[in-house]
């Protein structure tokens, strides 16, 4: 009898205390660690397109919440607050733990103890708690009321907090696969670093891939083909003879493609082919077009950036030497902006496994989808909200363009492989911390075949040198870190798409055995979630 008197006499009070120490507590640690905490929440995938916002509300709210609960007349209003913040928290729980398997991690204190599973039960404790103080508290102020009321407004604090989470979601997840807000999304460990192989230069680029052999330039030695194994174990060199080598030539590259490798500079308009193994590269096209970008679409035919020479901008042309008319001008696919020349600069690259091309600027943040022929397929956008150019081009007197002020580049280089598109950023998004910027490399990925944003990872740096290039083939992933060539594994499902819905991995509906298999795998490289 006397523990239940005291309950119905203090029951109230324990709770709206400790509930307010709770959040008192809460608010201080987000506090404490404020940059860590909006970086972390970014990466929710509930919530990340309004983690500026809501990093902010989340602290102002726990901490009026707690200052009511300790005020007679504003407790019962601070109770029902209480109920819907706690309720809040433990359906962003629920989600996360069922329909995602991107878990961010936003802990601070104490509860950064806690595992997933753990939290949601601590948090409905509290939910239980407020909601029967909630009941104490309209019986102690009103004896003979029947509860109906308290009970409807319990239930709807309890909707309407779990629905503005709901709509966050779905909103969020709009706004950074749609709408372009620059929040990125960072991969749960899409890669597990393999293997490394000194090259014993940093001069080295790819030059292509194919029956499990990678094929490296060197622009030291662009006479040289270096070819390795994809274990990384031998790697041999072929030394080119030219049959033709009374040029001037500015920057000789090689392009491998099965089973031919082609040599060409493109300020003097000649393309050498040779047979894999076979020292000697034949002259197949001189005089047919000037270049500074090549790709190679089969044995005679290619993709290549030229200048027209009406205005000496950028276009995008087809050479094919089995045509009598051999250079065929797309004056539509690259758009000018500015000069048509700076403005529209680019990476062209090739999809082989789809045959598709895909060119993306320097300087906004678009990339342009076309097949073999050159015809557009999409013009899709990058996540980063530079859809203009931001540079600064002045006329010489000789009719050239210049850079008149350091430009504002965007993409940094990029790799297109199965209709998903690997773009090396140069740009930080929203909560990033500098330091990661300052260690690493960004690749965000996209799909080609529809606009949408993948997610991202890092790339770390070796001895401070950043990398350089990469290539993408199978389930592999192989980067040119100064010196050192470096295979990473692509984690299974990393970036796996559903061919029927169009998805990514993480957002389709998966069996009983998928979510068992999800869950093991949570705990294996568990994170907490955000703390009340």
């Amino acid at each position: 009898m006397i523990v239940v008197k005291f309950v119905k006499e203090y029951y109230v009070n324990i709770v709206a205390y400790l509930t307010a120490l709770l959040f008192v507590y809460a608010s201080i640690s987000k506090l404490l660690d404020f940059e860590n905490f909006q970086v972390q929440l970014a990466q929710s995938p509930l919530l990340s397109a309004y983690a500026g916002i809501i990093s902010f509300s989340v602290i102002i709210v726990e901490l009026v919440l707690a200052i009511c609960l300790c005020l007679p007349k504003a407790q019962k209003m601070a109770l029902y607050g209480s109920l819907g913040l706690m309720s809040a928290f433990t359906f962003y729980i629920h989600t996360i733990l069922n329909y995602t398997d991107f878990v961010p991690c936003s802990c601070g204190g104490v509860l950064e103890k806690l595992g997933w599973t753990e939290h949601l039960i601590f948090n409905l404790l509290f939910v239980f708690l407020a909601f029967a103080a909630i009941l104490f508290k309209e019986r102690k102020e009103n004896p003979n009321a029947k509860l109906f009321r308290p009970v409807w407004l319990s239930i709807a604090c309890v909707a309407i907090s779990s629905g503005v989470v709901l709509v966050l979601f779905l909103r969020s997840e709009h706004i950074i696969k749609k709408e372009n807000n620059f929040t990125r999304r960072f991969l749960q460990h899409p890669l597990l670093k393999e293997k490394s192989y000194d090259l014993g230069v940093n001069s080295y680029y790819f030059a292509g891939i194919d029956g499990g052999n990678i094929y490296l330039g060197n622009t030291t030695a662009p006479l040289f083909i270096t070819t390795i194994d994809t274990g990384l174990t031998n790697a041999a060199d072929i030394k080119v003879q030219l049959d033709n080598k009374n040029y001037t030539f500015r920057n000789l590259k090689l392009s491998v493609r099965k089973p031919y490798y082609y040599m060409y500079d493109g300020s003097v308009p000649v393309i050498y082919r040779g047979r894999i193994n076979d020292t000697l590269a034949h002259t197949i096209s001189y005089g047919d077009a000037y270049f500074n970008q090549l790709v190679v679409l089969d044995s005679m035919k290619f993709a290549i950036r030229t200048q027209r020479r009406t205005d000496k901008q950028y276009t995008i042309g087809s050479l094919d030497l089995n045509r009598t008319k051999k250079l065929e001008l797309k004056p539509d696919v690259l758009e000018k902006q500015i000069d048509g020349i700076f403005d529209v600069d680019g990476i062209l690259t090739s999809d082989i496994q789809n045959g598709k091309l895909v060119y993306t600027y320097v300087y906004r943040n678009q990339f342009i989808v076309m097949d073999s022929s050159l015809k557009i397929l999409a013009r899709l956008n990058t996540i980063d909200t530079t859809s203009r150019a931001r540079i600064s081009v002045t006329r010489l007197s000789n009719g050239n363009n210049k850079m008149s002020a350091p430009p504002f580049s965007v993409n940094k280089g990029s790799m297109a492989r199965g209709n998903l598109l690997f773009n090396l950023s140069n740009l930080k998004g929203k909560h990033e911390p500098s330091k990661s910027w300052k260690t690493s490399s960004i690749i965000d990925v996209y799909r080609t075949d529809e606009q949408q944003y993948i997610g991202s990872f890092y790339i770390r740096h070796m001895n401070n040198t950043p990398m350089s290039a990469m290539l993408v083939s199978g389930n592999h992933l192989f980067v040119l870190i100064g010196n050192e060539l470096v295979r990473y594994k692509i984690r299974e499902g990393a970036f796996k798409v559903n061919s029927n819905r169009n998805r990514p991995l993480w957002e389709q509906p998966v069996d009983k055995g998928t979510k068992k298999g999800i869950a093991e795998n949570l705990e294996k490289i568990r994170r907490k979630p955000i703390n009340t």
